[in-house]
């Protein structure tokens, strides 16, 4: 399509910036590019920008056909992961310094008497308490120390400090303390950014409250820095079409509310994978879907029903013990719920203090990348393994532009110490099926906790390592069919562009619903919505909005609640009857019965807007069959035989709707490769998606 076609703007770019490689998708009204660049970890940008320049060319296109920029990055959580965040300060109630060190006071291994817990990210001495107290109903039982806070201004100045989180107790119900600490801390500290546990998680309990505020400050430099030069640099090359942010809700936002609230990106690479998930659901008419995204540096699994993924209120980031709930620092954010491993392509495969094979979490990332990359890396990592087993081509992987090492490859994988004696590609079927196991496992785990079962599942699999494995998870778990969808490798830069523009708010106000205040709950709620329309808005007014209002109930005395629907409307008193109703229903699919004659109270109310989305196309099944020819064969050890196997080659490109061909075989694409198992047939669908099913 040329520019002039274009030129009311109706291209739209999505990229992401993964551990490993930076994803760009660029679509126009009848066509997708797509191109998978190593991630650049001195300046992400470049990556980034690099790649949208080559898509522009290749589609003839100039920076000002594009309407639309959509970006989610790893930065945050990176920044977080790695401790490379600015040297963050915490202005706090006196009494409550070490809550950040103190936590819930919980245990995630009762067992381990050396269990490590993760570190706050601001230490102690840079946690300073002040005179100042509200309490829970928002009445100043005392009021704010200002000189203290000018102090506390004076010691942040000497250390050097780059940003200050400020969180008092009970200030979700009244920020007054907090707004007055903050005006007189930029009075004092002039380009130090501030961040309020008021306005970045204004919920009820202190500590998670505390650690989203003190995360928030804790990276707002680095991101707001980063945004700052990729909006400029987006603007200096021509591009006038605003750029949003993908947020880890599944919605998107500004730019300049993505720069106050960095914390609510950290989960934005994957929440985008889940829509592109989502609308694949909605194409296919799938009731019940798991979603497996592999990329180079982690695969996460999300469970899809009725075209919805899984939501939360909390997430934890950094765990010290990857699969403990509980030993990470936990945000209170809006997230699409899901289970991530460290079971990615540049997962790096080693020998354990036990004498085991163990593969992940830590990863080979980009720089110097699996030793196969040629890039100087010497551990031997999964697509190192996928190349010893004939999964992927040296010398056509992402297209032909980067050749593979396979001399490198064999090295690596023979260096590992401590096995019998075998040949690479044995020790790559070990890697790869105990990086299998480790996804189906964490599928299973994850059923569980969320009270789902993976009867009747479809397995749709994307990201660039996904296709190559997700047959072999299909048959660990017993799912039946697996859906490969277009543009597969690119899929969350894909479903970036899905996403409507939104934003959600929570509040805490305790009501008990048989003593409810209508007008209470009308007022906050109004509140939160005006506020949630006018960011939405800023992005584009012209676009039409839909509102959800959800609460968090439980009975009174237990510790955690449960989410159900309020009506988008006034309440009444009448009301109570219909969110208790609400409450019993959801209580009883969780946890099978009822606690009878207990007040049920509601702590938290959340509003989500967001802008409409277009219906989805569903296209039916074509009517004809006809069997693919292959362009050739290749030989493949299959894991589920453990013998070499003769593999029929195909080109997705050439693959037509309607086209069929039986396992085993490889389907072959610029940015991945799908491995059809021995126990598959496989077929392109009306959407040009590979659809595989289990032979019976």
């Amino acid at each position: 399509m040329t520019s002039a076609s274009t030129s009311a703007g109706l291209a739209r770019i999505g990229a992401d910036i993964g551990g490993t490689f930076t994803d760009v998708v660029l679509e126009t009204p009848t066509r997708r590019h797509s191109t998978k660049l190593l991630t650049t970890y001195d300046a992400p940008e470049r990556a980034l920008l690099d790649g949208i320049a080559l898509l522009l060319a290749e589609a003839g296109l100039r920076a000002d056909d594009v309407g639309l920029v959509v970006h989610g990055t790893t930065l945050a959580t990176n920044a977080l992961i790695e401790r490379r965040g600015a040297k963050t300060a915490l202005l706090t109630t006196e009494g409550f310094r070490d809550v950040l060190e103190m936590g819930t006071e919980s245990r995630f291994d009762q067992y381990d008497i050396a269990m490590d817990k993760p570190p706050p990210l601001v230490p102690r001495r840079l946690r300073v308490p002040v005179r100042e107290r509200m309490a829970a109903d928002g009445a100043a039982l005392l009021p704010l120390d200002e000189d203290g806070v000018r102090t506390a201004a004076a010691f942040f100045a000497a250390e050097g400090v780059e940003s200050v989180a400020v969180a008092f107790l009970h200030s979700y119900v009244n920020p007054a303390h907090e707004q007055r600490a903050a005006a007189l801390l930029r009075e004092a500290l002039p380009g130090v950014t501030i961040s309020l546990s008021c306005e970045v998680s204004p919920e009820m309990r202190e500590y998670e409250r505390f650690s989203t505020t003190a995360a928030n400050a804790y990276v707002q430099p680095i991101v707001a820095s980063y945004l700052g030069r990729l909006d400029q640099k987006l603007r200096a090359l021509g591009f006038g079409c605003p750029l949003f942010l993908m947020l880890s809700s599944g919605g998107l936002t500004t730019v300049e509310t993505a720069a106050r609230f960095p914390v609510r990106l950290v989960e934005s690479g994957p929440a985008g994978g889940a829509l592109f998930a989502a609308a694949v659901a909605a194409e296919r008419g799938i009731a019940r879907m798991l979603a497996l995204d592999v990329g180079g540096t982690t695969a996460k699994l999300c469970y899809i029903d009725d075209g919805l993924p899984q939501s939360s209120q909390v997430f934890e980031v950094a765990r010290v013990h990857r699969f403990r709930k509980g030993s990470g620092l936990p945000l209170r954010i809006p997230v699409v719920e899901m289970v991530e491993i460290g079971a990615g392509g540049g997962s790096i495969a080693r020998i354990d203090g036990a004498g085991r094979l163990a593969v992940g979490p830590k990863s080979a990332a980009s720089e110097p990348g699996p030793a196969c990359y040629g890039r100087g890396g010497a551990d031997p990592t999964v697509t190192d393994a996928d190349l010893a087993l004939g999964r992927i081509a040296a010398d056509a992987f992402a297209g032909g532009k980067m050749r593979l090492d396979a001399e490198a490859c064999a090295t690596a994988l023979l260096a590992l110490p401590g096995l019998r004696q075998a040949d690479a590609p044995a020790r790559a079927l070990g890697i790869s099926e105990i990086v299998d196991e480790a996804m189906a496992s964490a599928a299973r785990v994850h059923a569980v906790e969320l009270g789902l079962t993976l009867d009747a599942r479809t397995l749709v699999a994307f990201g660039g390592c996904a296709p190559l494995h997700a047959a072999r998870v299909a048959e660990k778990l017993g799912i039946d069919e697996v859906v490969i969808p277009r543009s597969a490798g690119v899929g969350s830069a894909v479903g970036f562009l899905r996403a409507p523009i939104a934003y959600e708010i929570a509040r805490s106000l305790h009501q008990r619903l048989d003593a409810f205040d209508a007008g209470a709950v009308n007022t906050l709620l109004d509140a939160m919505t005006d506020e949630a329309h006018v960011i939405v808005r800023h992005g584009n007014a012209e676009l039409p909005r839909g509102e959800r209002r959800t609460a968090f109930a439980r009975y009174r005395g237990q510790g955690y609640e449960i989410a159900i629907d309020v009506p988008a409307r006034t309440l009444t008193v009448a009301d109570a009857e219909l969110l208790t109703a609400a409450f019993e229903t959801a209580y009883r699919a969780h946890y099978g019965g009822l606690a009878v004659k207990l007040p049920i109270e509601i702590l938290t109310w959340r509003v989500a807007v967001a802008t409409a989305q277009p219906p989805v196309e569903r296209i039916p099944e074509p009517a004809q069959r006809r069997n693919a020819e292959p362009d050739g064969h290749r030989e493949v050890l299959d894991p589920g035989l453990g013998q070499v196997r003769r593999h029929a080659l195909y080109r997705r490109t050439e693959l037509r709707p309607g086209d069929t061909l039986s396992g085993p075989a490889l389907i072959v694409e610029d940015e991945t490769t799908t491995v059809v198992s021995p126990a598959f047939d496989a077929r392109i669908d009306g959407h040009g998606y590979i659809v595989m099913t289990r032979r019976k």
